[in-house]
């Protein structure tokens, strides 16, 4: 079956783009971005912007973070895959990034949530923006929550 992704969190404000691969079987199931509970990225950028994320609602989490300067997408639009393993991926259609700039003026940095996001690189430098592969925030992803979030910090510092 041919699954379709999210729609993008983004707004005028964004300054810091950050791009997953596919949402999960569970972000899908609950149409939001990264609801599996294992997860660490909204305990990652609760960290960085200094908001309760996990303890809010879906709503008030997309306000932080776009109130923060941060948008939140996928590479990928569509494809197939059983299960939620990036390695799963097949027959992915990529989203299409040319409109970001009309979107968010001041959108200079896109920051990949891991390798598998971080292969769209080259595609978003193309496009004029500054590009960071961070670890990735899932559970399959074994660094340390630390040193996760280190690298996911000096990343977003300054975007």
């Amino acid at each position: 079956m041919q699954l379709r992704g999210l729609a993008p969190l983004i707004d005028e404000r964004a300054r810091v783009l950050i791009l997953g691969s596919f949402p999960s079987a569970a972000s899908l199931a609950a149409q939001h971005y990264y609801a599996h509970a294992q997860n660490q990225f909204w305990r990652i950028l609760a960290a960085i912007i200094g908001q309760p994320l996990p303890a809010m609602d879906y709503a008030g989490k997309q306000a932080a973070v776009k109130a923060a300067g941060i948008a939140i997408w996928d590479v990928y639009g569509r494809c197939r895959r059983d299960g939620s393993l990036d390695a799963d991926i097949r027959e992915a259609q990529p989203n299409d990034f040319a409109g970001l700039g009309k979107i968010a003026r001041q959108l200079r940095r896109v920051c990949f949530n891991g390798q598998t996001a971080g292969k769209f690189a080259p595609r978003l430098q193309a496009l004029g923006f500054e590009t960071v592969v961070l670890p990735s925030t899932s559970p399959a992803y074994t660094l340390g929550f630390e040193a996760k979030l280190a690298a996911w910090r000096a990343a977003l510092a300054d975007g």
